[in-house]
């Protein structure tokens, strides 16, 4: 089947090398920095003040679009070139946005804009704009003068250092390890799972299976690896990763990590507040440090119960196989073992019935029945044969365009996300249609066979796709409000979470499902299955969460910075107060915390949890009116997605829902009431 070309402007991945991007970004910086030496007063008339944000909306759009591709290159295709190229362009960078930040005469346009009699009959999303630029003003230090503001700038660019050395260390560490395994060490693993290793093996060159530290590799031996020494063995190596306990000291991000938190908490001082997380809660839902404290302990004790009772029959599952004492490496195994025996249920039963092909055509499906919109896959360069490119429609018309790269390989950093290639907004040549990334780290197909996804792995392509969507069907032409941006941080995960509800549908796994072999869609008794085990140790992952959120806001909100022993002892404590799993005293979780000290999370993790109480409470709506009522997905469109920053979170949320949001939802959602 030939595809058609892409309808919209992409990047020409087979034509990009590194010896164009580098000056195309070099020169996209300094016409950014040639324009703000230019500024040196307020414009006088109010149509050369808006010539000024138009003009600065455009440099971003021309930055952002080049850096993009470049950061999205090191995240995918991570090797020495690439990553000395990022590395080299990240301190003009940060350097150019210190000083677009702190540019008092463009401080002073917006201001005067906002101050200006005419302000109330400029388009609502220009005065969000505004708005969210004169915050973004302040929290950059703009009122700060001499020392303190120079001091400013040489922090900001050393944290853009930092969290990318970060980033690497987790990354080396993670490539570096590998285990071959004998006959013995593979038994209890399935089939596609011994395939898989084997196939690992095979690109080191080596005639046997070989364990990884990538997630697929990593939970396939944590899950059903009968021998508990090489389970043992994979969690040290995984929890001790980039960490002054692991093999490879040249990887440790203990000095990275203080350097990070001292920086933090400096830059905070500097601007006026009294620590990182006072900072970081400036620009997001939440009020403030205190509220945020209390959700995630309130929350937790809504957890306790349910957690206390599923620790104890992991506990007593194990003690059937001799285990007195329950450890880290065993709760995977044991928790498999565990649904089966109360579900009759194994994420490898389900595999078959959740071939890759059959899950996008799903997704695509239900994406369509809720908004109107069809996906169609075109043809466009990539970057890896594994990655493919299709555009949305909308009654014919392309409204948006996103990359899906799905699988796990090497110099791919681990995880999943979006983000964005190009963002909607007028320009000279006419409305720009926005364009995304959806990166995830899935089970790569083995042989000749497509990609065969747990239930989890659907999961979370469902979430990448709800910001995805959230991305491309913005109708805001404001390039600082549109899509995801300008949306406070804390509410960015609605449109995601909200996605995974349709994972757990029975109307939607009928459409989702298609046996590899037999194209039977789902069997009822596996389907029962699933939804019964949906529950299934909500309250132990729930806790699991909130420990790190806590964690994270804990250690930005002390003061002074922590070293790397108080930073242990704050997760320690935390631990003995809401963990019921066991942990390792060598566990170093923190040293791969890629969230908080190489992502934008930092004070923010609690935004998971926080933005899960929005989006049950939104699905909710559709539990009552129908998960597919056309009319409720048109408004969950009109009121959430179409928006952006246009409003802020909560009105958009109040616009959809009709109130504001309530917990009741998410504790059914969890299992933990029996309210309807």
């Amino acid at each position: 089947m030939t595809l058609e070309k892409a309808t919209l402007p992409v990047p020409q991945f087979d034509q990009i090398t590194l010896d164009l991007l580098k000056p195309q970004i070099e020169q996209a910086i300094q016409q950014g920095q040639a324009f703000l030496e230019h500024l040196k007063t307020v414009p006088e008339t109010l149509q050369e003040q808006l010539q000024t944000l138009a003009k600065i909306d455009e440099l971003e759009n021309n930055l952002s679009e080049s850096w993009g591709v470049l950061s999205h290159l090191n995240a995918v295709i991570n090797n020495a070139e690439t990553r000395e190229v990022h590395q080299a362009l990240l301190p003009a960078l940060s350097e150019y946005y210190t000083a677009l930040g702190q540019h008092t005469a463009l401080y002073q346009t917006y201001q005067q804009i906002h101050d200006a009699s005419i302000f109330n009959t400029l388009p609502v999303a220009q005065q969000s704009a505004i708005k969210l630029a004169l915050r973004d003003f302040k929290l950059s230090g703009v009122a700060l003068e001499g020392d303190a503001k120079k001091r400013y700038a040489e922090i900001s660019a050393r944290l853009s250092q930092l969290s990318s050395d970060f980033s690497n260390h987790v990354l080396d560490a993670t490539q570096a390890y590998f285990k071959p395994l004998t006959e013995d060490q593979l038994a209890g693993l399935p089939q596609s799972s011994v395939e898989l290793l084997t196939q690992y093996g095979q690109q080191r060159e080596l005639e046997q299976a070989v364990a990884t530290l990538d997630i697929p590799s990593y939970l396939a031996i944590m899950t059903y690896a009968s021998d508990r020494t090489v389970r043992e063995e994979l969690y040290k190596a995984y929890t001790t990763r980039a960490s002054e306990q692991s093999v490879l000291p040249e990887f440790d991000n203990t000095p990275v990590m203080e350097e990070i938190l001292g920086l933090r908490q400096e830059m905070a001082q500097i601007l006026g507040f009294q620590n990182y997380a006072e900072l970081s809660l400036a620009s997001k839902m939440a009020p403030d440090v205190d509220t945020v404290q209390q959700f995630l302990i309130d929350l937790a004790e809504h957890a306790r119960k349910p957690a206390e009772k599923e620790i104890a029959e992991l506990k007593a599952i194990a003690l059937e196989d001799g285990i007195t004492e329950l450890q880290p490496w065993d709760t995977g195994y044991y928790s498999e073992k565990l649904k089966m025996q109360q579900f009759n249920l194994s994420q490898e039963a389900l595999k078959p019935y959740f071939p890759a092909p059959k899950i996008l055509q799903g997704l695509f499906s239900i994406v369509n029945r809720l908004y109107g919109v069809n996906v169609v896959e075109r043809q466009a360069p990539v970057w890896h044969p594994d990655a493919r490119y299709f555009e949305l429609e909308d009654q014919g018309t392309v409204v948006g365009g996103f990359y899906f790269d799905l699988y796990a390989r090497s110099g791919k950093r681990g995880g999943a996300w979006m983000s964005g290639f190009r963002s909607r907004m007028q320009t000279e040549n006419g409305l720009q249609k926005p364009i995304c990334y959806m990166v995830c780290n899935f089970t790569p197909p083995v042989g000749d066979q497509p990609a065969l996804f747990t239930h989890d792995e659907v999961n979370t392509l469902f979430h990448e796709f709800g910001h995805g969507l959230h991305h491309m069907l913005t109708e805001v032409d404001n390039i600082a409000v549109a899509g995801t941006h300008g949306v406070a941080w804390d509410a960015v995960e609605l449109p995601s979470q909200f996605m995974e509800f349709w994972t757990w549908d029975k109307e939607s796994l009928d459409l989702l499902s298609e046996h590899i072999d037999s194209k039977q869609t789902l069997p009822q008794d596996l389907l029962k299955a699933l939804l019964d085990a949906r529950h299934f140790q909500s309250g132990m992952q729930t806790l699991r969460q909130i420990e790190f959120a806590l964690f994270d806001l804990n250690i930005h909100r002390h003061t002074p910075a922590l070293n790397a022993t108080q930073i242990q002892n704050v997760l320690d404590d935390i631990r003995s107060k809401y963990a019921v799993a066991p942990t390792a005293s060598y566990n170093r979780f923190q040293h791969g915390f890629s969230h908080i000290f190489a992502g934008g999370y930092a004070a923010g993790y609690y935004s998971y949890k926080w933005a899960e109480v929005l989006a049950s409470d939104a699905f909710d709506r559709f539990e009552q009116e129908g998960i597919f009522n056309t009319q409720t997905g048109k408004e969950f469109r009109e009121f959430i997605l179409a928006v952006g920053g246009k409003d802020t979170a909560l009105d958009a949320f109040i616009n959809f829902r009709g109130r504001e949001p309530k917990i009741d939802a998410l504790l059914r959602h969890q299992g933990w009431t029996n309210a309807s």
